[in-house]
């Protein structure tokens, strides 16, 4: 269903009213360290940034490198772009050459986009000591390149490199060059904060000077090392800017792009001004969080908009408030943007949370019962139990609580044994083991039928799960689609030692959801087994769902 929102309410006169969404994760966005594309993921995020629906998708540098060629290559043929703009970038000719002559121009052209994008300098700086060339000829590399460009039929872009410590330095040059590249023909001029070392005051002072300068569109790229990226972006597009680049979750060099998520998000939500298709809106999550299963990086919890925890109640005040008015905590609302409110339960819980957290999942709790789940919590919580991070065993506390037992399977017991043999020397203080061989036994009772199980693993919990699975596969055959997928030790009381109680979190999915129980205990075996069970047991219960 498509969420209407009334932008005027919200939108300022002085303001734009459309901005257009300029994406780079595919060029300066895999420039992070630990993301590398293959071509393959480059075709994904493109088609997932055309769902979202923005203006302009930057495929890369062609010619630099046989990625990049074989990815422009192939986008001739395979992407399908129904919403977005393909775009090259590349950079203006080089100092003292000729445009017709030049390689990267020439991939520019051979690219086959409407749309290219060139980087130039815009820092008197840069122009005298990293090229070596006169402000004159800076000037000329710029718009040499530009009305080259426009003759061969391309749209052009013009990216003002380093624009705001130049504009600090030497205003008058750095408006020399953007105002060259608009009269040769540029559809945009782009001020770039290459550095990310500017604040929403400069941001705003400088780009309302090039509105006022310049007889076309104005852009802005900008870098968060600061962390104002957002917030120059907006303070941007407040002065005039109407185009806004940069990349999906922020990827991007050093700390990173800025991060068009909560740009988009906000110049809609916020300030009325359409940057996005109607309806678009509402695939901002999850596009989101598919963009960074792609670049194999986890979306921050508390990413603005789309986050697990964006949305995510926890103080019984404010779940309270929001059992009797959805908005009282929320700033706007989470379907806007595809995402939901979550309650999180845990020892500051309220009966409110309590109650709405059972109406969400369907479980019937009278009053004396939720007071006796809230006393266990805090129990519980006080012992090392974290059920905010754990949903699954939290569900599964709160049925037992209500009468539920599970009927899967009971416990008679568990055995765990290691064999580690012989060391290599290759450590002389502690020889490494050349092999470790873990079985474990389990005896569990399905009715009134008992089962003995062995199963070997590379440790105890990978052991324990597959004598479980050898004891029940044959029962319920739902549990080959559960899968383990993380593990996770924490030490709580480190003045311990090694007989200190751990916290052990397992998350897992059956292909289609995803959850994570918990156990605690001073024996990490018999915590792995409690959220062990606890998996297992919830992915059973909802296999039918």
């Amino acid at each position: 269903m498509m969420t209407v929102f009334d932008r005027s309410a919200v939108h300022d006169p002085s303001w734009p009213t459309q901005v257009d969404i300029y994406d780079t994760t595919l060029r300066d966005g895999s420039q992070l360290e630990g993301i590398s594309l293959t071509v393959d993921d480059k075709l994904r995020i493109a088609e997932q940034l055309d769902r979202l629906g923005v203006a302009f998708i930057e495929g890369g540098w062609p010619g630099a490198n046989p990625k990049d060629d074989e990815f422009f290559e192939r986008a001739k043929t395979e992407l399908d772009l129904s919403t977005s703009t393909f775009v090259a970038f590349g950079s203006t000719r080089r100092a003292k050459g000729k445009v017709d002559s030049d390689q990267t121009l020439t991939n520019l052209v051979a690219a086959g986009t409407e749309v290219v994008c060139i980087v130039g300098k815009c820092w008197d700086y840069h122009v005298t000591e990293a090229l070596k060339t006169s402000l004159d000829e800076g000037v000329a590399m710029v718009a040499d390149s530009v009305e080259y460009l426009v003759a061969q039929g391309k749209r052009v872009f013009f990216d003002a490199e380093h624009f705001f410590d130049g504009f600090k330095r030497n205003p008058e040059f750095s408006l020399r060059v953007v105002e060259a590249a608009a009269m040769a023909g540029a559809e945009a001029v782009v001020l770039c904060d290459t550095n990310g070392g500017s604040l929403p005051p400069d941001v705003e002072a400088a780009v309302g000077a090039v509105v006022d300068h310049v007889d076309c569109q104005v852009g802005i790229h900008l870098h968060n090392d600061t962390g104002c990226g957002v917030a120059n972006a907006l303070a941007a597009v407040r002065a005039g800017a109407t185009q806004v680049q940069g990349t999906i979750n922020g990827y991007g060099e050093r700390v990173g792009n800025c991060d068009l998520v909560p740009i988009m998000a906000n110049l809609e939500l916020k300030m009325g001004i359409q940057c996005l298709p109607e309806g678009r809106l509402v695939n901002l999550t999850s596009v989101a969080h598919h963009v960074a299963e792609l670049v194999n990086f986890s979306v921050d919890p508390q990413q603005p908009y789309v986050g697990s925890t964006a949305f995510a109640h926890k103080a019984g005040l404010h779940t309270s408030a929001l059992s009797r008015a959805s908005d009282a905590y929320e700033h706007v609302d989470p379907e806007a943007v595809g995402n939901g409110t979550r309650v999180l339960v845990s020892e500051m819980a309220g009966r409110s949370t309590l109650e709405m957290k059972a109406e969400a999942l369907g479980i019937e709790l009278d009053g004396k019962t939720v007071g006796d789940v809230i006393d266990t919590l805090k129990k519980l919580e006080h012992e090392g139990y974290h059920f905010e991070a754990a949903d699954a065993s939290l569900e599964l506390l709160m049925r037992g609580a209500a009468g539920w037992e599970q009927p899967f399977f009971r416990l008679e017991s568990f055995s765990v044994d290691t064999d580690h043999r012989s060391g290599t020397n290759a450590r002389l203080w502690n020889d490494v083991a050349v092999d470790v061989e873990t079985s474990a036994t389990v005896k569990v009772w399905v009715d009134d039928t008992r089962h003995l199980a062995v199963g070997e693993g590379n440790g105890p919990v990978n052991a324990l799960d597959a004598a479980l699975r050898n004891a029940l596969d044959d029962i319920y055959p739902a549990l080959d689609r559960i899968i383990l997928t993380d593990f996770k030790v924490r030490v709580l009381d480190t003045g311990k030692g090694t007989g200190a109680i751990t916290r052990v979190l397992l998350d897992s999915t059956d292909g289609s959801r995803e959850w994570t129980t918990i156990g605690v205990s001073e024996n990490i075996i018999e915590a792995s087994w409690q959220a062990l069970v606890d998996s297992l047991v919830y992915g059973l219960l909802h296999a039918a769902d």
